[in-house]
Parts: C-alpha cells; sequence; structure tokens
C-alpha cells in the first residue's frame, strides 16, 4: 500500500471540486490517487498526521484509506473494480470491491470534516455510492435514478459533504443492488467525535468489520448473485475462519467492536468470557439508561452494533454468530442427514467404484473436522481451523479474542495460543461414577418382566462404538 505520508507529499496540488458529476479529463489530473492493499492481513492503526487528533480503529483484515488535505477538506479517492479476494488460505474469490480489496477501505474523519469522496468506476456496469446513515445534502445520497445520475463505467464523480455527526456507519452501491452488494461492494465509514462526548467513551481499542455472505459453488470463483438465502459462506470483511484474524488486546483495556449486516439475514453475535454493552447503531451513541449487559446482541439486515466491555479475564474467547449454520463453510444443503445409518455393507461396494469415497456423517459430523477428505479446487472444508488441543470444527463467522497481560500497549500482534494456569482447565475424571438412579416408574425400577414387557418395543436402534473395535 502507498504509504500516507507518500500520498500527502506527492498530492499536494491545487484543483476544484465537482459535486456529484462527471469529473472532465482535465479536472482530472486534481484528483487525488488511489491507494490500494494486496494483503488480506490486519493492518495497523493510521493514525492522523494532518487534521483533528482521534484514536483510529483497527478494521479486521483489512485497512483505513489515506487522504490528503486540500484547502480544509479531507479529499479521499476510491476506485469501484474487479478484485480478487482469499476467503481463507486455499480459496480465493472473484469478487467488486474498491481499491483492491472487498471491502474496501474504512473511512475515517472527524466530526465537522468537510470530505470530498472521488468514486472512479472501472466495473463493467454503472454504478453508484450511498454513505448509509450520513446526514448530507439530498443530491449526495448516492442513489443512482433518484439523487444523481449513475456513474458510468470508465467516468469519475465526487461527493462533497460534511460529517455532521459521530457514529458508525458504512458504504455500499445503491445501483444494481443485487448484483454489486453480492459481488462484496461495501465498506466501512467512522466518525470520530470532535470533542469530549457525554456518550462515547474513551476506548483502548477500536475494531470494526462488516458481515457478508456468498455462494460460491466449491471449484468456482464468482459468487451467484440471485441467491436470496442459501449462502454456503458466511464471512467477516470477506473472510472465512481460519482465514479471520484474532482480535488482540491487553488486559484490563477497554474495547469497542463496530459490527455492520449487509447479509441477507441477522445475525446474534456472542462474545465469550466478558459482558458488554451496546453502546451505539448507525442512529448515533444509545442513551446510557438504554444500555445492560449482554453477551449476545442481533445484528439485523442494514443495521450497524457499537459493543464495548472491558478486557479483564485474560485468556483465548470465542467471538462468533450464534447461528451454528454460520460458523460453517461451504455447507452443502442438499446433503442428507445420515446419524445412525449403518455405512458398514456398503463401503466396500461404493469404494470399489469411487476410491475416495469416505463415509461422514453417521456419528455427527465432528469427524469432519478431523478428515483430510479431498475437496474440489478452490473451496474449504466445511468445518476446519486447529486451537492448540485439536481441530476447532469451526468456520465462517468465527473469530477469537485474545487477552493478554504482557500485550504491550498498541501493539495488535497475534500473541499466540494461550496457556492455562495449572488447575484453571477442564479435565478427564479417573474417579469412580456412580450408578444413575432413576425416578420411580421408569423402566430400570419396574420389575423384571414388566421391564422386559417395556423393552419389547424398539422405536429405534443406536449403534455406538466400541471400543477397540474399527468403525466405519
Amino acid at each position: 500500500m502507498n504509504s500516507r505520508r507518500d500520498f500527502i507529499r506527492n498530492f499536494g496540488i491545487a484543483g476544484g471540486a465537482v459535486l456529484a458529476s462527471s469529473v472532465s479529463s482535465v479536472a482530472m489530473g486534481a484528483v487525488p490517487e488511489a491507494p490500494t492493499m494486496g494483503s488480506p492481513n490486519t493492518q495497523p492503526p493510521m493514525r492522523p498526521a494532518v487534521g483533528r487528533p482521534y484514536n483510529p480503529v483497527v478494521t479486521l483484515n483489512g485497512w483505513t484509506l489515506p487522504w490528503r488535505m486540500k484547502n480544509g477538506t479531507k479529499e479521499f479517492h476510491l476506485i469501484a473494480e474487479p478484485v480478487v479476494r482469499e476467503i481463507a488460505p486455499g480459496m480465493k474469490a472473484h469478487l467488486w470491491g474498491y481499491n483492491g480489496q472487498s471491502p474496501g477501505p474504512t473511512i475515517e474523519v472527524v466530526e465537522g470534516d468537510r470530505v470530498r469522496i472521488f468514486v472512479t468506476n472501472r466495473l463493467p456496469e454503472h454504478t453508484t455510492i450511498h454513505w448509509h446513515g450520513q446526514r448530507l445534502p439530498n443530491g449526495m445520497d448516492g442513489v443512482g435514478g433518484l439523487n444523481q445520475k449513475q456513474i458510468p463505467p470508465g467516468k469519475t464523480f465526487a461527493y462533497e459533504f460534511v460529517a455532521r455527526r459521530p457514529g458508525t456507519f458504512m458504504y455500499h452501491p445503491h445501483a444494481d443492488e443485487m448484483t454489486q452488494m453480492a459481488m462484496g461492494m461495501m465498506g466501512f465509514w467512522v466518525t470520530h467525535p470532535r470533542e469530549t462526548h457525554p456518550l462515547i467513551d474513551v476506548v483502548d481499542r477500536d475494531f470494526c468489520f462488516l458481515l457478508n455472505a456468498y455462494d460460491i459453488a466449491p471449484g468456482s470463483y464468482t459468487p451467484k448473485v440471485n441467491t436470496m438465502l442459501d449462502f454456503n459462506l458466511w464471512t467477516w470483511n470477506s473472510r472465512a475462519f481460519p482465514g479471520i484474524d484474532s482480535l488482540n488486546v491487553r488486559k484490563g483495556d477497554k474495547v469497542r467492536i463496530r459490527i455492520g449486516n449487509l447479509t441477507m439475514t441477522n445475525h446474534p453475535i456472542h462474545l465469550h468470557g466478558h459482558e458488554f454493552v451496546v453502546s451505539g447503531t448507525d442512529g448515533g451513541p444509545t442513551p446510557i439508561g438504554s444500555r445492560w449487559p449482554e453477551v449476545t446482541t442481533d445484528v439485523a439486515v442494514g443495521q450497524m452494533r457499537q459493543i464495548e466491555f472491558l478486557a479483564d479475564e485474560e485468556g483465548d474467547w470465542a467471538i462468533h454468530c450464534h447461528k451454528s449454520h454460520h460458523t460453517m463453510n461451504a455447507m452443502g444443503h442438499d446433503v442428507p442427514t445420515m446419524i445412525g445409518v449403518d455405512h458398514r455393507g456398503l463401503v466396500k461396494q461404493i469404494t470399489d467404484l469411487i476410491p475416495e469415497y469416505m463415509v461422514m456423517g453417521e456419528r455427527g459430523m465432528a469427524d469432519m473436522g478431523e478428515m483430510e477428505m479431498a475437496i474440489p479446487d478452490n473451496t474449504l472444508p466445511m468445518m476446519t481451523g486447529r486451537g492448540p488441543y485439536g481441530a476447532l470444527e469451526m468456520g465462517g463467522m468465527f473469530s477469537v479474542l485474545k487477552v493478554r497481560g504482557d500485550q504491550k500497549v498498541g501493539d495488535y500482534r497475534d500473541p499466540g495460543w494461550y496457556r492455562q494456569p495449572r488447575g484453571t482447565q477442564a479435565f478427564e475424571w479417573a474417579g469412580t461414577v456412580e450408578s444413575l438412579r432413576r425416578a420411580p416408574g421408569t423402566a430400570q425400577e419396574l420389575s423384571s418382566s414388566s421391564a422386559q414387557e417395556a423393552t419389547k418395543t424398539i422405536e429405534v436402534r443406536v449403534r455406538k462404538p466400541s471400543a477397540g473395535k474399527p468403525h466405519y
């Protein structure tokens, strides 16, 4: 990525703004360069060297867009273009995004800033940008056909407005939305408070990410844009676990996490080990009296949620969507449930025809986390990721909050896996276990003749693996 220092040094040039209209070839000389990012890794916060000071955010598996100051206005440049995004190691997707990635870079400004955003369209069709949640002039709202002409391919438009209120926002097209958002066109926007705000606390670490989803058939690269609900990849910032970075914090830090939802369904986001409050939405900071402790908050379609908590419990704590299918990759919705089905008589016959065939799902799906079965090119195992004690059996919308007492202030590097102090980890019980006592009237308490009679009718047989014997 071009550094912010180079960006400011190289583009201290003059030129007028063109508001929500095509930029001429003469005026194009005044448009700042559009930095790009190729790495899918979380980039460190970009501390402002010019303009009003603020505490920057960290975009999970993303970055912040540099700007230049010109006559008191912050100028940004977004390029709408086809991109290649690594969903997780082993899988890439051909998406549409901004400045080399999907989602596009986060835009950070301060309340009261005048901003000018140049948008160049390198897509094969027209586009616009809607600044979700912003108070701005109607002609800058970005709804194609209603507020402005569409941005044709090859043209550059400019949007200009004042960031009137602090909060958590996003940007996305309002042109051919079904296609463009399904292809990954979106980005985060954060407006920081100009001065001390009674409803906005100062935090030590401030993370943000967008919830998005794709339907990409195994072996292919391009999302199916007509899918309404049956997505097979549930992602944060177009990354699926284990491709999602961990959130690394220092014990005792006040932490804020900003979440936006641009999928087609709601997501109950659950944090382990800590309680949080919902401190803000895309409507602004929430009143103090409306906040109560939670460990899960639902983020509906098109909504933003800010959660805040004190990271006072050391360890590796899961953070994930609590819809169980959303923590899996490449879901096969048409795969039948095989629990309790005895495959033993069929395995050899099938493997004679299909040598790579593997029995799965007979005892549940946990074996999927350990198997190394053949999968098509450019897709991900359904259950994947490994931790210090084996398979995590997770995918999709899952990450880890890593709280460490020795993490340095401002250090966002991954500290590795947590080592639990002696006596603080679940363990296998080596002592005796008393026999279960059944309530009066159950089969175990009946007379032997009555018990035999009660067990004549068997509703289902459960086949369990025997110790030392192979099972299929």
